[in-house]
C-alpha cells in the first residue's frame, strides 16, 4: 500500500504539493515512484524557470521507464533538489521528504483544481 500523507495536494499525474509560506512545494507521491522502481535520473527546471499547472517540468528516468513531471501550479521556480542530481535514488527512498522543485505561485487558486488525500487515495485504487 501506498504512503499518502493527509493535508497535501495531489494531481492525477502523480505529483503532490505542499503549501509552505505561499510556495509550493512540488515532488511525485509514493505511488509513483514505486511504480516506476528504481529512479536512476530526475531532470528539473532551472531556478527562475516558469512552469504552467498541467504542463511538463521536466522528467523521472527509472531503469524500466521514463515518465514526464506534471506541473501541478503554476509560476516561477525558486528552488530545485539539487541533492537528486547525484542521488536521484533519494525519491525511492522517501518521495515525500525528497521534493524536486519549490513554486512561487502564480494563482494559488490552482491547488483547488488538485486531489486531496482521500480522492488521490481513490484515483490509485487504494
Amino acid at each position: 500500500m501506498s504512503k499518502i500523507i493527509e493535508g497535501l495536494k495531489y494531481s492525477e499525474s502523480h505529483e503532490w504539493v505542499k503549501v509552505e509560506d505561499g510556495i509550493a512545494v512540488v515532488g511525485v507521491t509514493d505511488f509513483a515512484q514505486a511504480e516506476m522502481g528504481d529512479i536512476t535520473y530526475v531532470d528539473m527546471p532551472e531556478v527562475d524557470d516558469e512552469v504552467t499547472a498541467g504542463e511538463e517540468f521536466g522528467a523521472l528516468e527509472s531503469v524500466k521507464a521514463a515518465s514526464d513531471l506534471i506541473s501541478p501550479v503554476s509560476g516561477k521556480v525558486v528552488a530545485v533538489n539539487e541533492a537528486l542530481e547525484d542521488e536521484p535514488e533519494k525519491v525511492n527512498e522517501d518521495a515525500f521528504e525528497n521534493w524536486i522543485i519549490k513554486v512561487e505561485m502564480s494563482d494559488p487558486s490552482e491547488l483547488d483544481n488538485l486531489l486531496d488525500a482521500a480522492a488521490y487515495k481513490a484515483q490509485i485504487g487504494e
